[in-house]
């Protein structure tokens, strides 16, 4: 059945609540309103007219597409809600675009479909819209940028586009860029005059551009006369030519430059000196003749030269030495009374340095050149040399070495004292090879008549430069003749506690470096080892020796391994067993019966086997009970026999049967 609504203009809710009858679908706008409020239609329901009084935010909540429409496909890009811009909520269409904080794109909008595009008249340009137009608000004050135009300025200032020439404007069918350089400030162009040859009164007459300045020379003459550059104007070349007498009228310090301050002072006029109208610097030549006094007057370095940097240093007047007005030249120094301080001016550029062939030294030229006429005939003095620099002379500006000395690279005064040359020690520093090239007995020192006989050099034994002492012989390949040199005089004998031996060294010592841990040969000695073997020339006993007094042969018999000696016993005092075995030689074994507070030797009477051994005498095992060994089993001792009769007594000697003297009942 379908409901009739007609007349119903209220109260939609009380069954439109999703119970009674359909409630609002989910994509319905969130309102708490009635619906009789949008929906008027009692048949159709629908064309609700939404009231948006009051909505200032939240639009697209429903307008989204789906809920309510969204943006149109021609809304211009934005993503600021709708409420930034329509703010009525009866017509919407009147919105103003808010354009602040817009930097970028606006052609996006502005291309004449979306908003507006460029008017007819705008300056025609592919820049974008924000390059000039930089206010949000405005728009209108929008500054060209003209940065990277370099042609074409006319095309928009002609007058209509943009501003044409001003009615000032120096005439000129040139276009803007010739003069007009700057892309910002645009004043300030400068006259590009190139080619420009006559004419220059038609502009520079003081009204279209700047005439003659104050200061000006007075002349009738064109600008072009004198001003040849079309760039810089300044510093015009007045054309003196012909111009022979009143040069002041001029050049008095107003109309063009006088004197200047260091002139020579004068009033003579100026041609009378400066005869050329070219060049007029350095023309000049002054006339010395009659001039004997006075000199530095003008030569004091500001009216005329004074003395160059590299003149000798001395107070006296120029005319002392300088006797030629013409050519001022060739005057020799007198050096009477110059005692020190040569090298102020002999430094090779105020007077002669040293030759090229000059002993290299740093010393004053005074310290050996005594004579100020000569200056020759000087003895050197070596004190102070450098060390190492003999040879920069010796052998080169002074004598070196005489023929017979010996061969050497080495520095003279390796071995040459600065004062005495002679005796000279040599120092042997560096010198691995060669040595009996000098060490022959007549260059030098050869070997002495005890030395070594040996064809070898010096150098394989002697390893110090400086003492030569203590060389060590290389014995590599030495097997006989050790005694030799090994004599006591050549070298090294036998020392004081070396066994005594007529055996060859070689016979023990293999070693040909080390010489020492050789190993003796006992063959054949059979006695007096402790003629040896006492501690200092062999070793003696160790430290865990049995104790004796007996030589050594008693028991050591093996003359190679000197182990397995076997210990004779005879004559041993009774009662110290104990201070060699469990010490330095066995001592019991494991199984023994427990008598330790016995000496050995009251059992074991021989003292060759140890085994064949008698009853202990049990009157001596006072606290001890029978058990404690028949019973145990011990080496040697005794228990019951399976035979023997059963007794109730604790221990053997209170049965009744067994004594301590009699064991067998």
């Amino acid at each position: 059945a379908t409901m009739n609504h007609t007349g119903i203009t209220t109260g939609c809710a009380s069954c439109h609540n999703g119970t009674k009858a359909k409630g609002k679908p989910t994509s319905h706008i969130i309102t708490s309103a009635a619906c009789e409020t949008c929906h008027t239609s009692t048949t159709s329901f629908k064309g609700g007219k939404m009231n948006h009084t009051g909505i200032t935010t939240g639009c697209a909540t429903c307008h989204n597409g789906t809920t309510a429409k969204g943006k149109s496909t021609s809304h211009i890009t934005t993503s600021a809600s709708c409420e930034t811009c329509h703010k009525s909520t009866s017509s919407f269409s009147s919105a103003t675009m808010n354009h602040t904080g817009i930097t970028t794109g606006c052609a996006s909008c502005h291309n004449g479909t979306k908003a507006k595009g460029k008017p007819t008249s705008h300056i025609i340009t592919s820049a974008a819209c924000e390059t000039c137009h930089k206010s949000t608000t405005t728009f209108s004050t929008g500054t060209m940028n003209h940065t990277g135009i370099t042609t074409g300025c006319a095309n928009c200032h002609n007058g209509t586009t943009a501003k044409g020439k001003s009615t000032g404007h120096i005439t000129t069918s040139a276009s803007c860029e010739t003069c007009h350089k700057s892309t910002s400030s645009f004043s300030g162009g400068t006259m590009n005059h190139t080619g420009i040859t006559t004419g220059c009164a038609n502009c520079h007459n003081g009204t279209t551009a700047k005439g003659k300045s104050t200061g000006h020379i007075t002349t009738s003459a064109s600008c072009e006369t004198c001003h040849k550059s079309t760039s810089s104007f300044s510093g015009g070349t007045m054309n003196h030519t012909g111009i022979t007498t009143g040069c002041a009228t001029c050049h008095n310090g107003t109309k063009a430059k006088g004197k200047p301050t260091n002139h020579i002072t004068t009033s003579a006029g100026c041609e009378t000196c400066h005869k050329s109208t070219s060049s007029f610097s350095g023309g000049a030549t002054m006339n010395h003749t009659g001039i004997v006094t006075g000199c530095a007057t003008c030569h004091n370095g500001t009216k005329a030269l004074g003395k160059p940097t590299n003149h000798v240093t001395t107070s006296a007047g120029c005319e002392t030495c300088h006797k030629s007005t013409t050519s001022f030249a060739g005057t020799a120094m007198n050096h009477t009374g110059i005692t020190t301080g040569c090298a102020t001016c002999h430094n090779g550029t105020k007077a002669l340095g040293k030759p090229a062939t000059h002993i290299v030294t740093s010393a004053a030229c005074e310290t050996c050149h005594k004579s100020t006429t000569s200056f020759a005939g000087t003895v050197f003095n070596h004190t102070g040399v450098a060390p190492g620099s003999c040879a920069t002379c010796h052998g080169k500006t002074s004598t070196g070495k005489p023929a017979r000395h010996i061969v050497t690279t080495a520095s003279c005064d390796t071995c040459h004292r600065t004062t005495a040359w002679i005796p000279a020690t040599f120092s042997h520093t560096g010198i691995v090879t060669g040595c009996a090239t000098c060490h022959n007995g007549t260059s030098a020192k050869g070997k002495t008549p005890t030395h070594v006989q040996t064809s070898m050099g010096c150098e394989t034994c002697h390893k110090s430069t400086t003492t030569f002492a203590g060389a060590a012989m290389n014995h590599t390949g030495i097997v006989t003749g050790c005694a030799t040199c090994h004599n006591g005089t050549t070298a090294k004998g036998k020392t004081p506690t070396h066994p005594a031996t007529s055996a060859g060294c070689e016979t023990c010592h293999k070693s040909t470096t080390s010489f020492a841990g050789a190993a003796f040969n006992h063959t054949g000695i059979v006695s007096g080892c402790a003629t040896c073997h006492n501690g200092t020339t062999a070793k003696g006993k160790s430290t865990g020796h049995i104790a004796t007094t007996a030589a050594c042969e008693t028991c050591h018999k093996s003359t190679t391994s000197f182990g397995g000696a076997a210990f004779n016993h005879t004559g041993v005092t009774p009662g110290t067993c104990s201070s060699c075995h469990g010490k330095t030689a066995k001592g019991v074994v494991a199984n023994h019966v427990p008598i330790a507070a016995l000496s050995c030797d009251v059992c074991h009477t021989s003292t060759t086997s140890f085994g064949s051994t008698k009853k202990p005498n049990h009157a001596l095992l006072t606290g001890s009970t029978c058990k404690s060994c028949h019973g145990a089993k011990f080496l040697g001792v005794e228990s019951k026999s399976v035979t023997h009769e059963k007794s109730t007594a604790t221990d053997c000697n209170n049965s009744g049967c067994h004594s301590t003297s009699t064991f067998d009942k």
